[in-house]
C-alpha cells in the first residue's frame, strides 16, 4: 500500500468523484460531476487536481492535448488510514471512547444496532 498523503476536505471531495467515476477521466469531467454538488469555479477544481497529483493521490497521462486521470490510492485504504489518523488526535488512538462516545451522542436505528450486534460477535469469535 502506497502512503495516505495528507489530503484536505476540499481535495477529498475530488477523490470522492475521482473514485466514483470510471477512470481514465478528464479534469472536464471532475469539474462536471463536482459542479453538480457544489460552486467551485473550474479553476479551483483544477488546482485540487494538480495538488492531488503532486501529493502522489492522483496519476496522470497524456492523451493528445488532454490529461487523462485516475486514482493511485484506493478509497478504502484511505479511509482507513484517515480513520486511524482521527482516532489517533482525537482520541489519543483508544478506540473505546471514540465508540462510547458515537453511541452515545448519534440515535441509531434498530437495523443499525443489530448491524453493529453482528459485527461485534463476528470478531468476538
Amino acid at each position: 500500500m502506497l502512503e495516505k498523503p495528507n489530503i484536505s476536505d476540499a481535495e477529498w471531495e475530488v477523490m470522492k468523484i475521482c473514485w466514483s467515476i470510471n477512470a481514465p477521466f478528464t479534469a472536464n469531467e471532475i469539474v462536471k460531476s463536482l459542479g453538480e454538488h457544489n460552486e467551485w469555479k473550474p479553476n479551483t477544481i483544477k488546482t485540487l487536481i494538480g495538488r492531488l497529483v503532486k501529493k502522489g493521490a492522483l496519476g496522470h497521462k497524456e492523451d493528445g492535448r488532454n490529461y487523462l486521470y485516475y486514482p493511485l490510492i484506493a478509497e478504502e485504504e484511505c479511509i482507513k488510514a484517515e480513520s486511524k489518523s482521527f482516532l489517533t488526535r482525537v482520541f489519543g488512538g483508544a478506540l473505546k471512547p471514540m465508540l462510547v462516545t458515537f453511541l452515545q451522542e448519534e440515535k441509531l436505528s434498530r437495523e443499525e444496532i443489530e448491524e453493529l450486534k453482528r459485527i461485534l460477535d463476528e470478531r468476538n469469535e
